[in-house]
């Protein structure tokens, strides 16, 4: 068999077949610009149109791996470390900002702009580097939905692993009924993770004035080297560098009038869609560190870094029986939420990048086994007590990765050439490369620790 053949038996299609009126193949060609958004609407009912892209983004925020160094900060530090999600999370707000106004206003997404505008050998670079971004989130939410499963219905962590492969069926099956069942179903476990979180912080009743105490900032996360470690590593988690490559892309499946007035218009829903979720998103992290603070700390238990001792503690501890099985739900929503956007960025990558198109199903299926296979191989060395070990290790990747991202965003949104009128102005520019060089820098010091000690 030719290589062809073999391409067109894996349902490789050529760039000009799904060309656009530019002669470039759209991002994500199946649902491009599918929901459409007439003009003379009101404002509430394009806000309801435009919504979705940015809750899509925002599971990536609050996925299983946020949930071990959240827990971490509130048993060790109670609510100290509160001001770092904070700060972590307006950072997202604005680089998310940035990738969704790339979009709007190229049409290309951050994988076809780094091809497009890179030289060869640094757009491979980029791509390489992408894909084994894609691997370490996809293990995360893997690692993450089989802790789930074993904590709810005592499966096999391993097995649990081997069993997450099949949400590649659900993700399918909704995406071809519509782009908008995908971002019905996002949403409603959103909702199903803040609810299950407002009603433990309820049951929790923590403190007031130490919470709300714990959104400033302190000298302490300069000068207590523990602090400072746990903070990067909630900073590294929090940001998470495929979402910048989906959110360029998804804000795309919206059909409106592409004049100067109707990208404007787009951007300004894009960005209350997408704040308003990542702000969900931000109370779902802070309530994670806020219930282990007014749980696990406050009653001693200051060294809670595994999501199983948490889900065993919770219910004894607060004295409500659901407590840990609510936890448990929360997890497994949040793992299945961000499987689904990751593999999403997995096939916008591959095509950004390298211009290849399979099938959905196999480029899916492709990504999760990348992410099984070496799961499956860890914990079958080492045994189930492992998992946590390699949800963290996942981290340190992602916190690698997180600048090959961020940077060639900062330089696209930039640069008036590529974005007219829309480049970033100069105060925005200033503030988005400081949080790129403290991005960058803060990752760089967490990869040292943990290498070097």
């Amino acid at each position: 068999m030719t290589h062809t053949n073999l391409f067109k038996a894996l349902g490789w299609k050529g760039a000009s077949k799904e060309a656009g009126e530019d002669g470039l193949t759209p991002s994500l060609p199946e649902v491009h610009r599918s929901v459409a958004i007439p003009s003379d609407l009101s404002f509430f009912k394009k806000l309801m149109l435009f919504a979705g892209p940015g809750f899509l983004v925002a599971v990536g925020y609050m996925d299983p791996g946020n949930w071990a160094t959240s827990l971490a900060g509130g048993s060790k530090f109670g609510y100290t470390l509160l001001s770092v999600i904070l700060m972590s999370s307006l950072f997202a707000m604005i680089l998310q900002h940035l990738a969704l106004k790339l979009g709007i206003v190229t049409g290309r997404d951050l994988a076809q702009m780094c091809k497009d505008r890179f030289p060869k050998p640094v757009a491979v670079l980029l791509w390489l580097m992408a894909e084994v971004m894609i691997i370490a989130t996809d293990l995360a939410e893997v690692i993450g939905s089989a802790i789930a499963l074993y904590l709810l219905f005592n499966i096999p962590i391993l097995v649990g692993v081997i069993i997450t492969a099949l949400d590649v069926l659900i993700i399918l099956l909704l995406q071809n009924k519509g782009f908008r069942y995908l971002e019905a179903l996002i949403v409603t476990l959103i909702a199903t993770i803040a609810a299950i979180f407002a009603f433990q912080l309820t049951v929790s009743a923590p403190a007031l004035a130490p919470l709300l105490a714990g959104f400033l900032p302190t000298t302490q996360l300069i000068f207590n080297p523990d602090m400072l470690y746990l903070a990067i590593g909630i900073i590294g988690a929090t940001v998470m560098p495929h979402n910048l490559y989906l959110h360029s892309a998804i804000v795309q499946t919206r059909r409106y009038v592409e004049t100067i007035k109707g990208k404007k218009e787009a951007i300004k829903f894009a960005t209350i869609d997408s704040t308003t979720a990542l702000s969900i998103a931000l109370f779902v992290n802070a309530s994670i560190l806020i219930l282990a603070a007014a749980v696990f700390f406050v009653n001693g238990f200051n060294e809670i870094t595994a999501i199983e001792d948490a889900y065993k503690l919770l219910s004894p501890v607060l004295g409500v029986g659901i407590a840990s099985t609510l936890f448990a739900i929360a997890l497994l929503a949040a793992g299945q939420n961000a499987t689904i956007t990751g593999t999403l960025a997995g096939q916008i990558i591959m095509e950004g990048f390298i211009n290849l198109r399979i099938k959905p199903w196999l480029r899916r299926i492709i990504t999760r086994l990348l992410a099984i296979i070496p799961a499956v191989i860890f914990i079958g060395l080492y045994g189930s007590n492992a998992a946590t070990e390699l949800l963290i290790f996942s981290q340190v990747i992602l916190s690698l990765q997180l600048s090959f991202a961020v940077f060639p965003l900062l330089m696209f949104t930039g640069n008036k050439k590529i974005m007219g009128e829309f480049a970033n102005s100069i105060p925005l520019n200033i503030v988005t490369w400081i949080i790129g060089i403290i991005i960058a820098s803060l990752n760089l010091w967490l990869l040292k620790g943990i290498f070097l000690g």
